[in-house]
């Protein structure tokens, strides 16, 4: 399968992640682990709460969609992880035998100002259900490694050796006694030049 660098994840791309359904039993299982209230762990007692029934907890929700996301998109790609996503929002309940459908699309992208060999996107994940309406919207980033990277720029040379050693940044506040300007090229080709007498 292709191999999704920075360079291929251009702002406006849309990739659908498959779909995946949820079970009764899978609900209460992690709701048991990771958010045990009465309407993710009580088939029962859930009636009497204002879903009227059994639902996944949202980070359940989260959870599914991040695996989709994986399997389709970022598990093929030179992801080097993510510094943190800005909203979730679960805008409709999640019950046993919903079928979620999960897309993403490319926000933005930008190359790395310290670091060229990354560029930071930043992405909109939805997921909808088998009848069409969205369950969950979540907006998020992540670093992945460039194609082609920036050439790094070469060091800058060191100061000459000796007490007569100047540079050419510090000449107009400083040079050794008896040096007249013109010793200083006037057009320097790099941003340090140092030079001995």
């Amino acid at each position: 399968m292709l191999t999704h660098y920075f360079e291929d994840l251009p702002a406006g791309e849309v990739f659908e992640a498959g779909s995946v359904t949820v079970s009764e039993d899978e609900i209460i299982d992690f709701a048991r682990r990771f958010d045990p209230q009465v309407f993710h762990v009580d088939p029962v007692g859930a009636r009497t709460t204002i879903y009227g029934g059994l639902i996944a907890s949202g980070w359940h929700t989260v959870a599914l969609c991040m695996r989709q996301l994986v399997d389709y998109v970022f598990g093929h790609s030179q992801g080097m992880g993510s510094p943190g996503v800005d909203e979730i929002r679960w805008t409709l309940p999640v019950r046993p035998g919903d079928t979620l459908s999960v897309r993403v699309t490319m926000l933005e992208a930008r190359v790395s100002r310290s670091k060229p060999d990354r560029g930071l996107i930043r992405f909109r994940i939805e997921a909808h259900n088998q009848d069409g309406e969205q369950v969950l919207e979540m907006t998020g980033m992540g670093f992945m490694a460039r194609r082609t990277p920036l050439t790094p720029q070469p060091p800058l040379p060191h100061a000459g050796e000796g007490e007569n050693a100047y540079c050419i940044l510090a000449y107009a506040s400083w040079r050794p006694r008896n040096t007249s300007r013109s010793a200083v090229p006037s057009k320097p080709k790099c941003s340090r030049i140092w030079f001995s007498r």
